[in-house]
């Protein structure tokens, strides 16, 4: 492993291959994703130590154009980082020394690995929780406008997985659509709780430099500072557990909904037909179609809690930086990277499922009707306990016949079938508002 930027002159002895393979763990593989953000903020600390007077604003702008074009040939697939590298900082140093000799070197000024990881990770938890928030707003506004053309197909409610009350296809997309309305607004609001910059706060400690840290901050377009370097220090984990949360509350959402489309689609139920471009078939059995995709779906919560338990796990440090924290890398983007992939995936599927209106309105056996039978007896002046137990004795005596009743005659004037959906699409449009405008 070459590039070791702590090494010192004259040093005797080095960890041996064993102890560095250990001490980098997945730290090269993780540092690929991070790259980029790594390199965007390089390009602004660049800029601050032109504006302390650490380097002449020509240097500054020769630094910026040998990262700009990094970040172009990484995207490209032309610039790869590679094992021979400690880490992307270690990385990011080689490269500029190797393009632009002494130049190069004066990139780590006033800085540490501390704040450069940590600005590092907050540019990519930031990017994706907009992208989780998107995805959220994308899956409300599916279920929105479906709930809205379907909102009086009947369907049968259920407890405790038994059929319960009179519900429809409307009120069953339009649960889930707020759900992940709220999913997205606690995206949003957990971006804006963690979108502070650390960078200039070097170990823990500040420097003795006069580094511009507002005008960096602005030029990657934080909202705000990490004030205390200390802070920053032990702020590390703590935004990754709150990230990762977000994230947790969406795929919990997500297992959910996947389980409804899971066992809608059993013939027990008979209620859901999937596309035939997210299922797959069984190699010993002709007769299998398997709902695959929301199988895996359900899955991914359980990726995420892991993700918070490994987080939550690591961070029993006292104050300020320790190694420990480079194990808080995995799960983070681990977690992230397995939860948007399967969250981009639902609202093609929630577009493109189909119902099966007779058997959902064949499930909706006399039964079902009980509730609002007793609701009505109770508004017509019966005590409600009363109506409850004459409906319970009208069920088991009803004959036969009664189950060919259309709904339409079982149905009370105030069934489920209403949908304040105007509410639900104004909350969607105002968080959209409130993304398109970062």
């Amino acid at each position: 492993m070459s590039d070791l930027i702590w090494k010192k002159t004259g040093q005797a002895s080095m960890p041996d291959e064993a102890v560095m393979t250990f001490l980098a763990g997945e730290d090269v593989l993780l540092d690929r994703e991070l790259l980029p953000f790594d390199l965007e903020a390089s390009a602004a600390h660049a800029n601050g130590l032109a504006g302390a007077g650490i380097l002449e604003p020509g240097e500054a702008i020769r630094l910026a154009e040998c990262l700009a074009r990094y970040s172009t040939e990484i995207q490209q697939g032309e610039r790869v980082l590679g094992a021979e590298f400690e880490d992307g900082h270690s990385a990011i140093e080689a490269w500029l020394t190797e393009d632009l000799g002494e130049l190069g070197k004066k990139i780590h000024t006033g800085r540490s690995r501390n704040d450069q990881v940590a600005v590092a990770l907050r540019l990519y938890m930031r990017d994706r929780l907009s992208r989780l928030a998107a995805a959220c707003l994308d899956i409300a506004t599916v279920l929105l406008e479906r709930a809205e053309r379907e909102q009086a197909l009947p369907m049968p409610g259920y407890t405790h997985l038994q059929r319960a009350m009179p519900s429809s296809a409307g009120m069953w997309l339009a649960g889930h659509a707020e759900c992940f309305i709220d999913n997205a607004e606690l995206a949003r609001l957990t971006r804006q709780w963690a979108d502070a910059c650390p960078l200039g706060t070097a170990s823990g400690f500040g420097v003795n430099l006069g580094l511009p840290r507002q005008q960096v901050s602005d030029a990657l377009g934080f909202a705000r500072m990490v004030v205390n370097p200390q802070c920053a220090q032990n702020s590390r984990g703590k935004i990754e557990v709150q990230a990762v949360g977000a994230l947790a509350a969406a795929t919990l959402d997500l297992r959910r909904l996947a389980w409804d489309l899971s066992m809608f689609t059993m013939p027990e139920f008979g209620f859901v037909v999937l596309p035939e471009r997210f299922c797959t078939g069984s190699s010993i059995m002709p007769n299998k179609r398997n709902p695959d995709t929301v199988e895996l779906m359900r899955a991914v919560h359980g990726r995420v809690q892991g993700a918070q338990a490994e987080l939550q796990s690591v961070l029993s440090l006292p104050s300020g930086y320790h190694r420990d924290l480079q194990a808080t890398k995995p799960p983070l983007l681990g977690a992230f990277g397995a939860a948007l992939p399967a969250l981009g995936l639902l609202s093609g599927l929630l577009a493109e499922f189909k119902w099966d209106e007779p058997a959902m309105r064949a499930a909706l056996s006399p039964d079902v009707f009980a509730t609002d039978r007793a609701t009505e007896l109770a508004a017509a002046g019966m005590p409600f306990r009363d109506a409850y137990r004459q409906v319970a004795l009208e069920l088991a005596a009803a004959p036969p016949g009664d189950a060919d009743k259309s709904i339409e005659e079982r149905v009370s004037p105030g069934a489920p079938g209403r949908l304040e959906l105007g509410l639900l699409k104004s909350r969607v449009s105002a968080l959209q508002s409130a993304e398109s405008s970062n």
